[in-house]
């Protein structure tokens, strides 16, 4: 499985990984809706449990993803400023570019 973190993304994930209270979790990246040939997500922090699996990341980051899952092969975890400061996470091999 391939995960994809952006220089933005990955500055603003690492100050909230590397908090002392977050010490031993893994950033976990999930699907929480999917409809017809796309899907949204969520994601949170949390320990590795079975069924995911660790994707590394070029920024040092580790993903955990849950195994088998087809939304959540080849994603792209990006944070924008503008026109709304926030996490926005897409999969464009499966056609899925941002929210509609």
């Amino acid at each position: 499985m391939k995960c994809k973190i952006t220089r933005n993304a990955a500055k603003v994930l690492l100050k909230e990984i590397e908090k002392p209270e977050n010490e031993g979790l893994k950033l976990r990246v999930f699907v929480t809706h999917a409809h017809g040939d796309h899907a949204h997500y969520g994601m949170d922090l949390g320990k590795e449990q079975e069924g995911h699996i660790v994707v590394s990341t070029d920024k040092g980051i580790d993903v955990l993803l849950k195994e088998g899952d087809d939304f959540l092969d080849g994603i792209i975890i990006d944070y924008l400023y503008l026109p709304q400061e926030g996490f926005v996470i897409t999969n464009p091999s499966k056609g899925n570019h941002g929210e509609h």
